[in-house]
């Protein structure tokens, strides 16, 4: 039976697993329910960008939320290497946005101008040429018609991520319940019954950071998850010399030589199976970028489901019903790891969200879309 705790966090995977870091390092007794390897985790399916470029272009909150959480990065990769000795293969060199044509340059370019021009925070964007991209890639292909680039935006390895944040939750006293799929959540004398796998346990507060499950538990405590599946496919290849000084969006480089590529957005419910057409296109978009992967072998393939609410954007939410229960929805999970970790655990420990958080990242934005849109 799982024992009593001052906090429980319902979710094991990037965003639980840094909200607990958080909250454990603030001094609160936590534990942490993990469905375990049978959930849908959406690190799977994450290339493991630290990603700016493009967050927030109609919601200066979140893109100002994302750019301070990229600036936080490298002090919040230090200390977390510094703790557990996993070296999570951190890198901020900036990354290029490929562009195809040069319409869709002149879009982006233009979508990430006016974003600039409603953010507190400046992100360091910029327009790259084919030639100014070369600079760093001399081996790009004539397809590539330029560039947005990001010096914010970087690389991790985000499994990697993952061990390190249970390996310094766990470091620090909070208790990891693996294999502890939640079943039903009720509210208890002075806190909260939780049905799990792992048996019946109590706690004072809870924190619903379980990705596509919070949609069947947030009912349960009076929040509100409208989230969904989508599809995203990855293609790995053989190894190769290393070759790639920053990031491109849908490519990145592994240590170990192999390149990841995948950036596809598929409405398949909670299919996670590969299909040729995709994989297809991936393939081609990579080869048009570095037309010399046409003589490099592809070794693996895999689908992974992330999580989406309807606007991009994250949720972040206190119950009216019951205000010791929280909840958080991101597809974010690495760029915002330091907030999660940071000010948003800071929060949960006070009892209270800020309205910087509480205001714009509530629930109740999507009833006002459906009002209007009446």
């Amino acid at each position: 039976m799982a024992a009593g705790t001052e906090i429980a966090i319902v979710g094991g995977g990037l965003v639980g697993a840094a909200i607990g870091l958080g909250l454990v390092r603030g001094g609160a007794s936590v534990a942490l329910y993990d469905e375990g390897d049978i959930a849908h985790r959406a690190a799977r399916g994450n290339l493991g960008n630290v990603w700016v470029q493009g967050k927030g272009l109609a919601s200066p909150p979140y893109a100002d939320l994302t750019r301070s959480a990229a600036l936080a990065w490298r002090d919040f990769a230090g200390a977390l290497t510094d703790e557990t000795g996993i070296d999570l293969r951190f890198r901020q060199d900036g990354a290029f946005f490929c562009c195809f044509t040069p319409e869709e340059l002149d879009k982006r370019a233009g979508q990430l101008e006016a974003a600039e021009t409603r953010s507190q925070i400046p992100s360091g964007y910029a327009r790259a040429s084919l030639s100014d991209m070369r600079a760093d890639f001399p081996m790009l292909g004539d397809g590539v018609a330029g560039a947005t680039f990001c010096k914010l935006d970087g690389i991790v390895d985000p499994l990697r991520l993952l061990r390190a944040l249970l390996a310094a939750f766990q470091k620090r006293g909070g208790r990891h319940l693996p294999r502890a799929r939640v079943e039903s959540i009720a509210p208890d004398t002075g806190g909260f019954r939780i049905a799990s796998a792992a048996g019946v346990g109590h706690a004072d507060r809870i924190v619903l950071a379980a990705g596509l499950g919070n949609a069947r538990l947030a009912p349960q405590l009076g929040l509100e998850a409208p989230v969904r599946p989508v599809r995203g496919q990855i293609l790995i290849t053989e190894k190769l010399r290393p070759f790639m000084p920053r990031g491109i969006s849908f490519i990145r480089q592994t240590a170990d030589g192999g390149l990841l590529c995948g950036e596809s957005s598929e409405e398949a419910g909670f299919e996670e199976a590969t299909t040729r057409n995709v994989l297809q296109d991936t393939a081609r978009r990579a080869t048009t970028v570095f037309p010399f992967l046409r003589d490099v072998r592809a070794v693996r393939a895999w689908g992974a489901l992330r999580v989406m609410s309807p606007d991009g954007q994250p949720i972040y939410q206190r119950s009216a019903s019951h205000p010791q229960a929280f909840l958080t929805s991101v597809h974010s999970g690495v760029t915002l790891a330091p907030f999660h970790a940071g000010p948003l655990a800071d929060a949960i420990r006070s009892g209270a969200l800020p309205d910087d958080i509480a205001l714009p990242f509530s629930p109740a934005r999507f009833d006002v879309q459906a009002t209007r849109a009446a």
